[in-house]
């Protein structure tokens, strides 16, 4: 019986752990066909919480990870295509929200009934399935305004465990395969020790 989105007078401890993520990519331009964004952005993703720090790690050619640290409001990344480590600031957003809507009940993840809440933005459209179970604290992101992600939590209270993002360029579905609750150190949210930091300029 799939554990259903309802929130009860039960308080939900916020979740840490891991999360297998399968993503695909399916191309809206000849010139850059469907296998080479699923090559490039990847087609897999681990997903690593605690607290208010995340990291999600990519099988991706071009995207290796990602880590966002509380503390600094930044959205650190590592791409192939640059020797430094690129940074986002959290607090700013180039999208614009421009309607939003929740839907319960939508479609079960791994046996999680998920409600629906749809993004209607400036990029294109975003989709999040998500389980109250899979809870996040909502204060720890309210300056997440980067990629939506602060207004989506803000709502949601909750992980994604399937996301379908519609954009000019292409159409993304990413879905749970996994998850696991586990205690995980600090130091997984470190980043790599002597390497160049700068600011994300693309």
């Amino acid at each position: 019986m799939a554990k259903n989105s309802e929130s009860s007078a039960e308080v939900i401890k916020p979740f840490e752990g891991k999360i297998l993520y399968d993503n695909t990519y399916k191309s809206k331009n000849m010139m850059m066909p469907s296998a080479l964004w699923n090559s490039m952005m990847g087609s897999k993703g681990e997903y690593f919480i605690k607290g208010g720090d995340y990291k999600l790690i990519s099988n991706g050619s071009l995207n290796k990870w990602q880590i966002y640290i509380n503390k600094d409001n930044k959205v650190y990344s590592k791409l192939s295509s640059s020797s430094a480590i690129l940074f986002n600031e959290g607090e700013v957003n180039v999208d614009e929200i421009l309607k939003v809507e929740v839907n319960k009940n939508v479609l079960e993840v791994l046996g999680y009934l998920c409600d629906e809440l749809v993004m209607t933005c400036k990029s294109g459209v975003q989709k999040f399935y998500y389980n109250a179970a899979i809870a996040v604290d909502a204060k720890l992101f309210e300056k997440h305004k980067f990629v939506n992600w602060a207004e989506y939590i803000k709502v949601a209270n909750a992980l994604p465990l399937k996301r379908l993002v519609t954009t000019s360029y292409f159409t993304m579905e990413c879905i749970a395969t996994e998850i696991t609750p586990m205690k995980l150190d600090n130091s997984t949210f470190e980043l790599p020790a002597g390497v160049e930091i700068k600011k994300n300029t693309y």
